[in-house]
């Protein structure tokens, strides 16, 4: 009996472009691929407007005695350049913090700075190392909130001597001072011993230049319009977690993320569920909300969109999240965006699927062989009529200076399954728009993150407000807890 090889064929790929950047926001044409070659040829889309009010980035410290010449030095080398010495296929050389940036970079009046001892020391009050960071954090927030406008970020040096009383089941040190500074209004730089060690000079001044910026307020780069996507979208991302001990967790806590169609308006709402849980098993496995939780999250959501786009309502909102939508979630977020004639809500999932590159050889007996460089990013396969796989990770060879550039260099991609559980439209749109957002992570240099921002925001900040019990149910800006 002859085989059906056809019943097992995989239907056609489409292969996706490398999505654009935009830059210089008075310059139509200050577009790139690259992000970081962008912000060289065009500056920070941000670069007329934030000179203006900000002429200088300066930065107040707060460190153990030990460690403060050391953060002083490490913050000097932003001011210069570095050559590239990893990644040489995708990274530039460093020109120096007010070249990309248009704006000086430096420390405010030493006034402003605050020094710990670098010993723990216990009391009566404080009886263990833990209570007595927690303590030193909230002072030193306290402090710096009566001087908020000496100073843009504040660095915090948390030495890896600490590391016992930063890191517990229930305490985690980076993840307080975020939430603090949240609550104050303060954007925090954390910075552990390991960045003053870091050989690749040019890599770290990229990371850190990149993320002060963002978080004194300015915008390095935005998305350019994507092909095919209605004027008028916006995007949520979803995520949640359980808040206390997971034996008796009673509720779930929930990220909403709100962004413009050019990725814009970084915004989130922390919004704490009102009905509890009802199969402890089942949220562990798979969060999830109930209708009316679903409805009042997403109202807010809606509301944030509303206030950055003059009242006006999305044409289209697009939902992002990493678990499956269950129906009372679909039709809680139906209830809320009822005057938003698309919703649709896309499930973004991780994949066992694995693939190889096939090139030509010239050769009639043996026609192909794998490719040196992985599947190229943006390779989608489409699975079904709502389904289809795709390769965020992979192959770039847009933004080498070389011919390939596989980020990470390590293992075989595997592509994401995007599944629309509600809505319509071409599946190749939803891959786009995935492709895109992946390239908005803000706090690296890298050209994109293993999944869309959407998921990448939602999930770091939903995990740092499940522990953080006191931060109050309001909305705030990304940079804050960046």
């Amino acid at each position: 009996m002859a085989k059906d090889f056809n019943a097992s064929k995989l239907p056609p790929f489409v292969l996706l472009d490398e999505p654009y950047l935009t830059f210089d926001s008075l310059e139509a044409n200050a577009k790139s691929m690259h992000p970081l070659k962008g912000l060289i040829e065009h500056g920070p889309f941000t670069n007329h407007i934030f000179s203006r009010y900000t002429p200088k980035l300066r930065v107040a410290i707060v460190s153990p005695t030990s460690g403060y010449n050391r953060i002083v030095k490490l913050m000097k080398e932003l001011q210069n350049s570095h050559a590239a010495s990893d990644r040489k296929e995708y990274l530039p050389n460093f020109p120096g913090f007010e070249k990309v940036f248009g704006i000086g970079f430096g420390s405010s009046h030493s006034g402003f700075h605050i020094k710990w001892s670098d010993a723990l020391g216990t009391s009566d009050e404080f009886p263990t190392q833990q209570s007595v960071l927690k303590d030193r954090l909230f002072k030193a927030i306290k402090q710096l909130a009566l001087a908020k406008e000496h100073f843009d970020v504040a660095v915090f040096h948390l030495p890896d001597q600490w590391d016992s009383a930063s890191r517990s089941d229930d305490f985690n040190a980076h993840d307080h001072l975020k939430s603090l500074g949240a609550i104050y209004q303060i954007p925090t730089q954390v910075i552990n011993d390991r960045a003053f060690d870091f050989g690749y000079k040019a890599s770290i001044a990229w990371r850190l230049s990149i993320a002060m910026y963002v978080k004194a307020g300015g915008i390095p780069w935005k998305l350019d319009a994507i092909p095919g996507v209605p004027e008028g979208t916006a995007y949520v991302g979803l995520a949640y977690a359980l808040r206390g001990n997971p034996e008796n967790a009673h509720y779930v806590t929930c990220c909403s993320q709100v962004f413009d169609m050019d990725g814009g308006g970084m915004e989130f709402v922390a919004y704490e569920a009102r009905d509890p849980v009802t199969d402890l098993v089942e949220a562990r496995k798979n969060p999830y909300l109930s209708r009316d939780d679903m409805r009042a999250v997403l109202a807010r959501s809606l509301q944030l969109y509303q206030k950055r786009n003059g009242g006006k309502l999305p044409k289209r909102m697009v939902i992002h999240k990493t678990t499956a939508f269950k129906d009372d979630e679909i039709n809680g977020a139906h209830d809320a965006l009822a005057g938003i004639p698309e919703v649709e809500c896309i499930e973004i999932s991780s994949t066992s699927w694995r693939g190889v590159w096939l090139v030509e050889t010239g050769n009639k007996e043996r026609p192909t062989k794998p490719a040196k460089y992985p599947i190229p990013r943006g390779t989608m396969m489409p699975l079904s009529e709502n389904s289809a796989l795709m390769w965020i990770a992979g192959n770039a060879p847009d933004v080498s200076s070389t011919s390939d550039y596989y980020q990470g260099k390590k293992g075989i991609p595997r592509p994401l399954l995007l599944t629309r559980r509600s809505g319509s439209g071409p599946l190749d749109i939803i891959a786009a728009e995935a492709l895109a957002l992946s390239k908005m992570d803000w706090n690296n240099d890298a050209l994109y993150d293993p999944v869309p921002v959407t998921i990448t925001y939602s999930k770091s900040l939903a995990r740092t407000i499940a522990s953080v019990r006191d931060l109050p149910n309001q909305a705030y800006p990304y940079r804050l807890f960046m």
